[in-house]
């Protein structure tokens, strides 16, 4: 699954004037003529708390990416592809679109530059925006006639929003060993080499899922994340913790021990102004990463700051130990298991003529996954998507408007879980009718792309960036495509979505090669606005590949398919398929059976369910 939210698309088109006008008048008293909403949290997350959903108030788009600017005028949305239709859908009149990677649309930056010709204030939370973000603008800014960012210690937006909910105050748990299979006294040790490496004094961490993993902790601040709102700060000698002292409970105390300070949340900001101050050495060398705010960095005396290329701790996340990628392998049995009993359930109920709407089927299939060992919760919102909603690349269905699941329309079900062991996400495409030869050419298109990456070898070194045209290849030749990226890393019973590696046309996703024991998701897709929606979607682990030679001494990787779950025969037009992909289908469903079937004993509609469904072309 690419970036989505736990915000779904509104029943109803926002009003948002009343919410305009008393921002406008807000901006008036503190002398901003430009505001900027950006999506992100303090610490960059990708998926936020209800609490933060600033920018989903503000507009009434509800997807996950995107930045909203308002001047005393005006107002504008900027979004990339993936939310082209959802947004077109929820913003009202007040809004204009800047539907970004389209030729002359400007991107939110280029709309701010525009709009504070002459030197006007542009204000933004500083908490909100990287160090670097507001670098860039600030001096674009001042090129623009004397124009200048606002750095502001409060949020307008918070000043408006009535009825915003409350910051989560939910309690931190230990993860157990049997599942993050190292001790946290051990990263630490790791991440100490690196600081020593770089030379440094101590290193900011702001990523939430960097410090949940550094430390083996767990939360539950922000939905479908099992992370909590906190910094940290790690030098040679002492590991601080920053977070509200209501979620620390006696046996997180007892188990930090020693090896870890316990100071509250917003002391980082205090601690780091005085750092420098306290540490009186000429050579002090604070270091930071990217994703550190603004307002962080700027505690900070900018000669003793060092922002780092790369996350020292992300890198090192991104690669699983023996006892996580055992964990994941489980997890996405266990999922399967789930989707599967859910597929044949959905079948049988469409076969019977059962109305059922995309939201009682996506409670149906959660309902399923917590049945298994260790579940959690969900890793995302279901994208349960019938016929044209499939379309709409973040569709979430509200109860009450959305559309029936029925047999002559093609489903699209994006969805994923948490478990204690591990962390599933997948996407299957299927027809219960009758299918048209378009619906179906087009999804073995993507089948293809699909098996292409899955079979990959490629030499050490390689990034997810030279492999994102393997899947693309077959669309290109009809001269179709789709406006996502094709593959996102996956954290251990953490973030869905897990940096720094990728498949997709994005410059960073060359700048990090796989590594054995990443994890990272298999998805090309193809869209027809209005009909319909293909994905196939499926988590694969980096492995060392033997093959018959080793030009330059390189090693080889490939990939290994870990999602257990089968593809749609019915979509399928074998005679596209080649001998080599047939053969990687027949070996894939093999296994699907094999790991599943044990599961469903006593189950025998679904074991009949699953036979056909795996068995070989």
């Amino acid at each position: 699954m690419s970036p989505s939210t736990s915000f779904g698309p509104t029943a109803v088109r926002a009003d948002t004037t009343k919410i305009l006008a008393d921002l406008r008048k807000l901006m008036a008293q503190h002398n901003v003529d430009v505001y900027v909403v950006p999506s992100e949290d303090a610490h960059q997350s990708e998926y936020i708390a209800p609490v933060d959903a600033r920018r989903a108030f503000v507009s009434g788009f509800t997807g996950s990416a995107g930045c909203a600017v308002v001047t005393a005028t005006k107002a504008s949305l900027a979004t990339d592809g993936r939310y082209f239709l959802q947004a077109e859908q929820e913003l009202d009149s007040n809004w204009e679109l800047l539907k970004q990677g389209l030729p002359d649309v400007p991107t939110w930056q280029e709309w701010v530059l525009r709009e504070a010709e002459g030197g006007k204030n542009v204000g933004v939370d500083a908490t909100l925006l990287t160090a670097a973000q507001a670098k860039s603008l600030a001096e674009k800014l001042k090129s623009r006639k004397g124009g200048s960012l606002v750095g502001m210690d409060l949020n307008l937006v918070d000043m408006v929003w009535e009825d915003q909910p409350m910051r989560p105050k939910e309690k931190v748990r230990v993860l157990g060993l049997e599942y993050a299979g190292k001790p946290f006294e051990e990263k630490l040790v790791d991440i100490r080499k690196e600081i020593e490496k770089q030379k440094g004094s101590g290193l900011i961490v702001s990523m939430l899922d960097e410090i949940a993993w550094l430390f083996n902790l767990r939360g539950n601040d922000i939905p479908y994340n099992p992370v909590f709102f906190s910094y940290a700060f790690v030098t040679p000698t002492e590991a601080t913790l920053y977070i509200d002292e209501d979620k620390v409970t006696a046996e997180v105390k007892e188990y930090l021990g020693d090896s870890v300070k316990v100071k509250p949340y917003q002391a980082i900001f205090e601690d780091m102004k005085s750092f420098g101050e306290v540490t009186a050495t000429a050579d002090l060398k604070v270091l930071a990463t990217s994703s550190a705010s603004w307002a962080l960095t700027k505690s900070i005396e900018q000669t003793k700051l060092t922002t780092l290329k790369s996350a020292p701790i992300e890198a090192a996340k991104a690669v699983k130990n023996s006892t996580e990628v055992e964990g994941m392998r489980n997890a996405h049995i266990k999922d399967g298991v789930a989707q599967i009993q859910y597929f044949a359930w959905l079948e049988r109920a469409l076969s019977s003529g059962a109305s059922l709407d995309e939201v009682q089927v996506a409670d149906k299939l959660e309902e399923y996954r917590s049945l298994q060992k260790d579940f959690v919760g969900l890793s995302f919102p279901t994208i349960s998507s019938a016929g044209s909603n499939g379309a709409i690349i973040h569709y979430q269905p509200e109860k009450n408007t959305c559309a029936l699941v029925k047999k002559d329309l093609i489903y699209l079900c994006d969805s994923g879980a948490q478990f204690l062991d591990g962390t599933t996400d997948s996407t299957r495409t299927l027809h219960y009718g009758e299918p048209t030869e378009a619906e179906r050419k087009a999804y073995t298109l993507v089948l293809k792309g699909h098996i292409a990456v899955a079979r990959a070898v490629f030499p050490k070194g390689s990034s997810g960036f030279i492999l994102d045209i393997l899947a693309r290849q077959y669309l290109w030749k009809e001269g179709l495509d789709y406006r996502h990226g094709t593959g996102h890393g996956v954290g251990s019973f953490l973030n869905v979505h897990e940096g720094p590696i990728g498949i997709g046309t994005r410059m960073q996703y060359n700048e990090v090669p796989l590594e054995v024991g990443m994890l990272i998701s298999n998805e090309p897709g193809y869209y027809e606005d209005g009909q319909y929606g293909i994905r196939i979607e499926n988590v694969v682990l980096v492995v060392e590949k033997k093959t018959p030679h080793n030009f330059g001494d390189k090693k080889y990787f490939g990939f290994d398919t870990v999602t257990m779950v089968p593809m749609c025969k019915k979509l399928t037009v074998v005679e596209m398929l080649d001998d080599d992909e047939k053969q990687w289908l027949n070996e894939y469903h093999a296994e699907v059976f094999k790991k599943t079937s044990g599961y469903l004993k006593g189950d025998e509609i679904t074991l009949e369910w699953l036979k056909r469904e795996t068995a070989a072309i």
